[in-house]
């Protein structure tokens, strides 16, 4: 069981940035594939960023590639997405989630564990 809180969201001008922090519950963290995804007003939800437990491998959704990347810090239960260049098509709701296994995953089914999200708001 892992528990995750998302933070750092807010207000940006385009073209500004932002790092959005996700913190987790429980000493097996380290164990969990995580992801990030986001879900605008009227939009399903979407895959933006997952990283390895390890954290040697990362995976970028098309829209964000060579603007946004995911981190983590696993001695700290930290997950992190540094988000530049932002966009008004990036405001979003963006929820980071914790996946049962060893592979990245790019769909919400792959991802047993949900933070309660955190607005982002690019303002143009």
């Amino acid at each position: 069981q892992v528990q995750l809180v998302e933070s750092g969201g807010g207000l940006v001008q385009a073209g500004g940035s932002l790092r959005l922090s996700c913190s987790a519950s429980g000493r097996t963290f380290s164990s969990y594939p995580v992801g990030w995804f986001r879900q605008a007003p009227g939009k399903e939800r979407e895959f933006v960023a997952a990283i390895t437990r390890s954290g040697t491998r990362t995976y970028y959704g098309d829209s964000v590639k060579g603007r946004f990347t995911i981190s983590r810090d696993n001695a700290k239960n930290m997950v992190y997405l540094q988000m530049n260049s932002l966009k008004p098509e990036d405001t979003a709701v963006y929820y980071c989630a914790a996946r049962v296994g060893y592979e990245l995953g790019i769909g919400q089914n792959d991802y047993r564990y949900w933070g309660q999200g955190t607005q982002v708001t690019v303002s143009s």
